[in-house]
């Protein structure tokens, strides 16, 4: 397997070549995790691998682990078709969410992407909030996010829906609709899967994600489920995160549906999306204007004026509350993390010294 195929760039291999103890070591990108299992890509084929026992000791946080997308150091045991993980290089872009639950606590859906396809259904209500935090968290990853409006032959209005997308994309993101059925749209997805480049899917469940991978593939790869009759509406299909190599050399990583999309420290994200109220909250008479009932204040004028959707604004404010929430959550889970992390170092070599 020629590790370039995979997306292996200059960057990754002077990563790659400045580690110290090399011996035995080689390259890999996962392809699929589960359960702390990694099926890894190597110039030796794919090899099932664990994480080191020192790997797994020295790890603090859930999101220090592997993850699909991820170029790591490992030994391999090509006889048994198996391998450690030793390190994870650094990675150029990471998409994250919150994990569901009251926890602080981050969940890596994909790394190393260079872009999200934000895939969205044309055959029911679009969610233009959902595709605002989509836009968000894609922006705060570091890969560029294109909408895919799919399912475009069972919609009758496709103007109005796009001109609904548009007034939040604001011309940055292109928006393109596609109908899997017709094979209408999918010249335009072809600029964005290039040889070696690495493209997610992102969406809720039923959007017709794998769909549009067994399309780009041209084979029947991913198990599809018809549209439910009742509300039109697609079924839940794909249950893991995997890389899929196409015919041209490019890389899909298909996920699974995501039934809440919670923020994980956005705030640059925030920005890139909600670019016309950062640009005009600058124009405000007061520096800390709330954008509530202040003089002179130039969002609120411009929602008067009709150039800015106070839905926008509400949409705004809640999201950096929900940002200001995690960041205080966040804190105080670091500060337990870092003491407990410590108190079992400190156990171990009490241990250590009681056995010698």
């Amino acid at each position: 397997m020629n590790l370039s195929n995979f997306g292996l760039t200059e960057t990754i291999k002077s990563d790659f070549e400045a580690l110290k103890n090399r011996d035995n070591l080689i390259l890999g990108r996962v392809a699929l995790e589960h359960k702390r299992m990694y099926r890894v890509w190597t110039e030796h084929g794919e090899i099932l691998c664990e994480v080191s026992g020192k790997f797994s000791f020295e790890t603090i946080n859930r999101e220090d682990y592997p993850a699909v997308g991820d170029w790591v150091v490992l030994k391999p045991r090509l006889d048994e078709g198996k391998g450690t993980i030793y390190s994870i290089l650094p990675r150029k872009s990471k998409f994250s969410r919150k994990a569901a639950g009251q926890t602080a606590e981050e969940q890596i859906v994909a790394t190393n992407i260079d872009t999200v396809f934000l895939v969205n259904s044309l055959n029911e209500d679009l969610n233009l909030r959902r595709i605002e935090r989509y836009l968000l968290l894609t922006w705060e990853s570091g890969a560029n996010p294109v909408i895919i409006l799919s399912k475009a032959d069972l919609c009758d209005d496709l103007s109005e829906k796009m001109a609904e997308v548009e007034a939040i994309a604001f011309g940055s993101v292109p928006i393109i609709p596609i109908s899997s059925e017709t094979m209408h749209g999918f010249e335009k997805l072809q600029p964005f899967l290039q040889p070696g480049q690495t493209i997610a899917l992102l969406g809720s469940s039923g959007v017709g994600k794998s769909t549009l991978t067994n399309r780009l593939l041209g084979e029947e790869k991913q198990l599809v489920q018809k549209i439910r009759e009742a509300d039109d509406k697609g079924r839940h299909t794909t249950t893991h995160r995997e890389l899929i190599m196409l015919q041209n050399g490019s890389i899909l990583i298909d996920t699974p549906g995501m039934r809440e999309l919670q923020l994980w420290e956005s705030s640059e994200g925030l920005t890139e999306t909600f670019s016309e109220i950062v640009e005009l909250a600058e124009k405000c008479r007061f520096r800390d204007c709330q954008h509530k009932d202040e003089p002179g204040c130039a969002v609120i004028k411009a929602i008067d004026e009709g150039l800015l959707d106070v839905e926008r604004l509400i949409s705004y404010n809640k999201l950096q509350k929900e940002l200001a929430y995690i960041e205080r959550k966040t804190d105080k889970r670091a500060q337990s993390e870092e003491k407990k992390h410590w108190k079992n170092i400190n156990k171990q070599m009490k241990h250590k010294r009681n056995v010698y």
